[in-house]
């Protein structure tokens, strides 16, 4: 039996396909359900209803998404800012980032100098390259004090 199309699924069908696949955020539900012509209340009633099954959380989410960020080696900048992208509030985001610390012992210091060391070998012999290595880092979303323990730690 071929798959129905989405004009004959139903937006909870739709919202639970995606969820399946992978956490997603009220937000970004919100936006993929509206591209497919779904009316805004109904895509408010569903993503409510779903929130309440707790088939969508926000919390799990941002919890999920800063995990797989660390595991990327990205830092708290970069992580806070695709959270935000995608939604999910700034007390809900530093909660997340709280809780995935706690459970993974994570080290920004030493995530940064892993993530360095795995790129270049050396801190860089000219101010140019050390910048270089400055500005990777940076674009990971490490603090300054991130950066220079890694060059430091090379």
């Amino acid at each position: 039996m071929p798959p129905a199309s989405d004009q004959q699924r139903s937006p909870r069908e739709i919202a639970i396909g995606l969820l399946a696949r992978r956490e997603y955020s009220r937000a970004e539900l919100e936006h993929r359900l509206a591209r497919k012509a779904v009316a805004p209340e109904e895509i408010d009633a569903c993503l409510d209803a779903l929130a309440e099954q707790g088939l969508q959380s926000d919390a799990r989410f941002a919890e999920s998404f800063v995990r797989s960020r660390v595991l990327r080696g990205q830092g708290v900048r970069r992580i806070k800012s695709e959270l935000s992208q995608r939604g999910v509030e700034p007390a809900l985001q530093r909660r997340a980032i709280a809780e995935v610390e706690a459970q993974e012992n994570v080290d920004w210091f030493e995530l940064a100098r892993e993530v360095l060391a795995r790129r270049f070998q050396t801190p860089g012999d000219s101010p140019r390259e050390r910048a270089r290595r400055e500005r990777f880092l940076a674009s990971r979303g490490f603090e300054f004090e991130q950066i220079r323990h890694a060059l430091a730690s090379l």
